[in-house]
């Protein structure tokens, strides 16, 4: 048996690895979990917050487009996971606040890191409408008060 209390938070913290081969590791790995055992993610939550804090304070665009995507993984493996996210959006949302704004112009050349789903921009806008649709009704208002221009996605 699995101690997803060890090695989920473990996981985590490897979202912050730039060198390969950890960085491969912890991504693959917190796939595998996240996928196979969804039902073992909720009672280990709290330990994943402050991981999860760390690599988006990070400020270095690769480690928190990782993290978003694991963010979004995390809230669909279950609604009651989302649910249980919502008291700890003060401390994951800031972040967010200063990277929303941040869209790429290039003009009229052709970014091709859309395909890859790069964007910290349009990431950030896809994890708290994901958010809000799985995060229950007291979701829209604590996303509003982190990010005040932030506009609801159910409405």
């Amino acid at each position: 048996m699995l101690d997803f209390h060890h090695y989920l938070p473990m996981f985590f913290e490897g979202l912050r690895e730039l060198d390969e081969p950890y960085k491969f590791i912890a991504d693959k790995a917190l796939d595998d979990l996240l996928d196979k055992c969804p039902h073992k993610v909720l009672p280990v939550l709290p330990q994943l917050i402050i991981p999860i804090k760390l690599a988006l304070n990070t400020k270095i665009p690769e480690v928190i487009v990782t993290t978003l995507k694991k963010l979004q993984k995390l809230v669909k493996c279950g609604n009651a996971v989302a649910e249980a996210l919502v008291p700890y959006y003060r401390q994951i949302l800031p972040i967010f606040n200063v990277f929303k704004s941040k869209r790429i112009n290039l003009g009229d050349q052709i970014y091709y890191g859309q395909q890859r789903n790069e964007n910290i921009s349009d990431l950030i806008q896809e994890t708290l409408e994901l958010f809000e649709t799985y995060g229950g009704e007291d979701a829209f208002i604590n996303i509003k008060y982190m990010i005040p221009t932030y506009e609801s996605c159910m409405f």
